[in-house]
């Protein structure tokens, strides 16, 4: 049986509560909510007040990890400041994963490239997550959405060069492709048998850039807005979400595609669904 992928034309904090009851999910006590805190000059990224309902309905505690490039998320000082200036933490309790080492170590013995996954420590303090993605762009995986979050998003610092290395960090940038497509994939797998599959995943089709929001210098958005995506399958919300930006007719679209082809972004979702953590094939259930 197909997943069910619940989706509105709708962007309000209020309609992301509601699909999110819909796919009737009884997470656990303790909920990771990992988001992306947004680089410091990011015009695109989500702010803390259209997450905030969603956050305060699972009484979850926001988590986030390192990054692995330059910026002002790159070392646990600066991102605690940007978590601060974004102002996560000023409404929210915040946690960030990798603070401190040492970095957990998830093993894959089915992954098709790397056979472990290093992640923020602090994950061993949750026993469910909800993943709230923004999707957009990306420039080097072609989209960013809920794989990504689960893969890039929660793991450590060197966990994320280790992903984009393709299990060798010091070629961060310039490892295989498709083996750094596959990478995200295996990491993702890694992260949903962690939680034994207790994830419920969120993604908002809006402010759709090319780029991510990672990037402090990022385009505006390319296209309109398309709306709210939630689901218990992070295939399927990707895949649905890819699906519906083809079938858009805004003039926009191929400017989008264009970065997702040039990058064999499907390729992610390929990968994962090659592994069992989800389905390509959806059934899409709108609400008004």
């Amino acid at each position: 049986m197909a997943p069910n992928v619940y989706f509105s034309r709708t962007i309000t904090p209020e309609k992301v509560v509601e699909l999110y009851d819909m796919v009737g999910k009884e997470l656990g006590k303790k909920v990771a909510v990992k988001l992306h805190s947004g680089e410091v000059g990011n015009q695109n990224f989500l702010r803390p007040n259209f997450w905030k309902p969603m956050i305060e309905h699972v009484n979850g505690t926001v988590v986030e990890c390192n990054t692995a490039y330059e910026g002002q998320r790159n070392t646990t000082k600066k991102h605690l400041k940007t978590l601060k200036v974004h102002g996560w933490s000023d409404i929210f309790n915040v946690d960030l994963l990798d603070a401190e080492g040492p970095d957990l170590e998830l093993e894959i013995p089915n992954g098709t490239v790397i056979k472990k996954n290093y992640v923020g420590k602090n994950i061993v303090n949750y026993d469910s997550m909800v993943v709230l993605s923004h999707f957009k762009g990306h420039p080097m995986g072609g989209y960013g959405g809920a794989l990504k979050q689960l893969s890039i998003g929660v793991a450590s610092s060197f966990g994320k060069a280790y992903i984009h290395g393709a299990g060798e960090p010091e070629k961060i940038w310039t490892a295989d492709h498709d083996s750094f497509l596959e990478s995200m994939a295996d990491a993702a797998a890694s992260v949903v048998n962690y939680f034994n599959g207790n994830i419920v995943y969120v993604n908002v089709m809006k402010n759709m850039s090319v780029d991510c929001d990672c990037c402090a210098v990022a385009e505006d958005p390319c296209m309109k807005d398309i709306g709210i995506l939630v689901s218990l399958d992070p295939v399927a919300i990707d895949q649905a979400c890819l699906d519906l930006v083809y079938k858009a007719d805004d003039p926009g679209r191929d400017h989008l595609l264009e970065r997702i082809e040039s990058r064999n972004g499907v390729h992610t979702v390929e990968a994962a669904a090659k592994l069992g953590i989800g389905s390509r094939e959806y059934e899409l259930v709108e609400v008004e």
